[in-house]
C-alpha cells in the first residue's frame, strides 16, 4: 500500500481476505512466512502495529448492551485519547449518528452500526485503517455513503485497506488486488486492469438464456461464457472473431431474438479472465 491511498482487495467469499487482514492486523499468527505493516512485523511488533491502525471487521463486533457514545468513548480510552481529542476527524460521520447516542449499539440499524463502527476504528487517529467487507449486507444508499465518507477519511491522510466482494467497488479504489484461493493474483489500478484484458468481450443474449450458455460452450470459437444480468459475457477464442458467424451459428441452432454487441471489459470480466487462467495452470 501506498501512503494516503484506497486500496481494495477484491474477491469472492473464501478467498482469503479476512485471513489476511487478521494477520495483518495481528489477530493471528502466520503459520509460515512474514508480513511487515507501516515497517512493523506483524509477530515481533504487534503492539507497535496495533497502536497505529484502526481495525473494522466484517461482522458487527462492538458492545451492544453499551450506547453509541458509550461505545466511543471506550475505544478513544483503550488508545489513552478523548472523544474530543480526534472529533475533526469523525465529526462528519458522528454528526448522522449523534442523534441515537443513547440508543444501545445492538439496536442500531445496519448502516447505523457501520457508521458507529467506523468512527470507533478512527477514534485514535490511525495511519493506516483496515475494513474488512465493511459494505456487505448494507442497502445501496448506504454503500454509497460509506464510500463517499472513505474518500473523506483518504483526504485526511489516512491510508485506508479494505476488502470486499463487490466487483463495482473496485472502481472506487486507487489501486486494487485481486485475490482468488489464498493468491493475489494482479495488483494494478482498476484502468490498467481493464486496460490490460487481452481479449475480444461480447455481450450476447436471445429468448433463451439457459439453452443459449449450453450451445456457445460447445461452439469451437468460443472461449468462455458467464452471466452477467440480462446478457451472457462471451471471449472469443480469435480476437478477428466474426460476430456474424456467431449470429448464423445461433440461429441455425433455432435461438430467437439473438442480439450481439461488442463492449469494454470490467473488473469482474478481469477477475474471471485470471481465475481461468489460474486454473488453467493448474491443470
Amino acid at each position: 500500500m501506498n501512503q494516503g491511498e484506497i486500496f481494495g482487495l477484491i474477491g469472492p467469499d473464501g478467498a482469503g481476505k479476512t485471513t489476511l487482514f487478521r494477520l495483518l492486523v495481528t489477530l493471528l499468527l502466520p503459520d509460515s512466512g512474514s508480513a511487515e505493516v507501516l515497517g512493523f512485523d506483524c509477530v515481533k511488533d504487534y503492539k507497535k502495529i496495533r497502536k497505529s491502525v484502526g481495525y473494522m471487521p466484517g461482522r458487527f463486533s462492538l458492545y451492544p448492551d453499551l450506547s453509541v457514545e458509550e461505545n466511543l468513548s471506550f475505544f478513544a480510552t483503550i488508545f489513552n485519547t478523548t472523544i474530543s481529542e480526534n472529533y475533526g476527524l469523525i465529526k462528519d460521520i458522528y454528526k448522522q449518528i449523534e442523534p441515537f447516542k443513547t440508543r444501545p449499539a445492538g439496536k442500531l440499524s445496519g448502516g447505523m452500526k457501520q457508521k458507529l463502527a467506523l468512527c470507533c476504528a478512527l477514534i485514535h487517529k490511525p495511519e493506516v485503517l483496515f475494513l474488512d467487507e465493511p459494505t456487505t449486507g448494507v442497502d445501496a444508499v448506504s454503500r454509497k455513503e460509506f464510500w463517499d465518507m472513505l474518500r473523506n477519511i483518504k483526504a485526511q491522510g489516512i491510508t485506508i485497506f479494505v476488502s470486499t466482494p463487490y466487483m463495482d467497488e473496485a472502481s472506487l479504489c486507487d489501486r486494487v488486488g485481486l485475490m482468488q484461493d489464498g493468491n493475489i493474483l494482479s495488483i494494478e489500478t482498476p484502468q490498467n486492469i481493464i486496460r490490460k484484458f487481452p481479449h475480444k468481450l461480447l455481450a450476447v443474449r436471445s429468448s433463451e438464456t439457459f439453452r443459449l450458455i449450453g450451445d456457445l460452450q460447445e461452439c469451437e470459437n468460443i472461449n468462455t461464457v458467464y452471466p452477467f444480468g440480462d446478457f451472457l459475457h462471451v471471449t472469443p477464442k480469435d480476437k478477428a472473431c466474426d460476430i456474424n458467424g456467431i449470429m448464423d451459428y445461433l440461429e441455425k441452432r433455432k435461438h430467437q431474438h439473438v442480439e450481439i454487441i461488442e463492449i469494454e471489459a470490467n473488473i469482474e470480466d478481469c477477475f474471471m479472465d485470471l481465475m481461468d487462467g489460474q486454473n488453467d495452470e493448474k491443470q
